[in-house]
């Protein structure tokens, strides 16, 4: 898997990183890392530097000088993964929400069974979360099942933020022309390349909350995804 990039956006995730980049290559050794770090107050990007030497040159960093918003940092990373040429990127958290074991599913149904893009979906079999609150597995729910209606797209885990991309597909998007910066960026991308007619494939996965550290979810991030789907699609309507 040496043409698998991962990026993990960071910010204030120094309790996770080391562990979840340790974890990452105990089971791909030959896969590539790139944390995007906020700078992070807590000492994040000083964690990962401290391991760089010892990774052989497959752990990359990039710290931005404050907190701008995790689709940003994405960007930046699929910018990066398509100059340095590498063929799939999967974009996944550092809290162990996502887990490591499932990378070499998404990335072979993108290399091997000609998806552009594989989503790890926590609800494509049923709800598969653990250690959520009731209250947030009912509003994750309900938002993906809104999402659904709104776009059209028969995908069941729209704001999934597990994902593999090909970056010919990357290539094929126009990147600067991605407005979200929230939970709305991973569903303004997947419909972007759904109105591409690319292929969209779901896995299974189970989604396990973080043990340490705190959420980023906010009302703010809520507020954007909620408002930012009804624009997606009048934009799309008002553009064919």
């Amino acid at each position: 898997m040496k043409d698998v990039l991962i990026i993990i956006p960071t910010y204030n995730e120094a309790e996770n990183i080391l562990r979840i980049i340790e974890s990452i290559f105990s089971l791909h050794k030959d896969i590539n890392i790139l944390v995007i770090d906020d700078n992070s107050p807590d000492g994040t990007s000083g964690k990962v530097k401290e391991v760089i030497s010892k990774t052989n040159n497959n752990l990359h960093l990039k710290i931005r000088q404050s907190k701008l918003g995790l689709g940003t940092a994405y960007l930046l990373g699929f910018k990066w993964a398509i100059e340095n040429k590498f063929n799939y990127v999967i974009s996944m958290d550092a809290d162990f929400s996502h887990n490591p074991l499932d990378i070499k599913k998404l990335y072979d149904s993108c290399a091997y069974n000609n998806n552009d893009l594989s989503i790890g979906s926590r609800y494509i079999k049923g709800i598969n979360v653990v250690n959520w609150p009731l209250g947030r597995i009912i509003l994750s729910y309900l938002a993906s099942w809104y999402v659904r209606i709104i776009t059209g797209m028969n995908i069941k885990d729209p704001t999934s933020g597990f994902v593999c991309y090909s970056t010919k597909t990357l290539k094929r998007l126009s990147l600067n022309s991605i407005r979200f910066n929230g939970y709305a960026f991973q569903i303004e991308m997947k419909f972007k390349l759904f109105l591409m007619k690319f292929i969209l494939h779901e896995i299974p996965i189970i989604f396990t909350d973080r043990e340490f550290g705190k959420s980023k979810l906010d009302g703010s991030i809520i507020g954007e995804a909620f408002f930012g789907v009804i624009s997606m699609k009048l934009k799309s309507m008002f553009s064919r």
